[in-house]
């Protein structure tokens, strides 16, 4: 069995929850008060269904989906991960209008590329973003969180 636990890390749940409670610090510095697993209706045209967001609130309208992914270790594109990314994007595409929509990501620099990997995704994936939607990367090394998309 492939082991794709994350190399120095307790457990892959625990690098998301740590990743989580970094992101709602930045998104609370940022003036933005969100909780955790809030949840709206989401869907196409008339038929809705609860989806559960990683964070969220109602007053301001908002939903955060977070994600912690790194380049592979060698240095290849994680592409099953960002599957997960298009994921998310369709999510914030069918979620209620309204709502400002944020997709919290780690910043993993590739220096062989020279990119981290949401300027990579946003190269390869921006068609499907959706208007509207923010990309906020968190650099670790320096606790700092800059919006990379839309740029400002």
């Amino acid at each position: 069995m492939t082991n794709f636990q994350r190399v120095g890390s307790a457990s892959n749940t625990q690098v998301g929850v740590d990743f989580e409670r970094l992101a709602i610090l930045s998104l609370n510095a940022a003036g933005l008060r969100v909780r955790p697993r809030f949840s709206v209706p989401v869907g196409v045209g008339d038929l809705k269904k609860e989806h559960v967001f990683d964070f969220g609130s109602a007053d301001p309208p908002v939903l955060v989906e977070c994600k912690c992914h790194r380049w592979t270790t060698a240095g290849n594109v994680p592409s099953a991960k960002l599957t997960v990314w298009n994921e998310a994007m369709y999510y914030f595409a069918v979620a209620p209008i309204g709502f400002h929509r944020i997709l919290f990501v780690l910043r993993d620099f590739s220096p062989a590329r020279n990119q981290s990997l949401a300027e990579h995704y946003l190269s390869w994936y921006r068609h499907l973003v959706p208007d509207g939607v923010e990309v906020w990367e968190l650099d670790e090394a320096d606790n700092t969180c800059r919006v990379l998309f839309p740029g400002v």
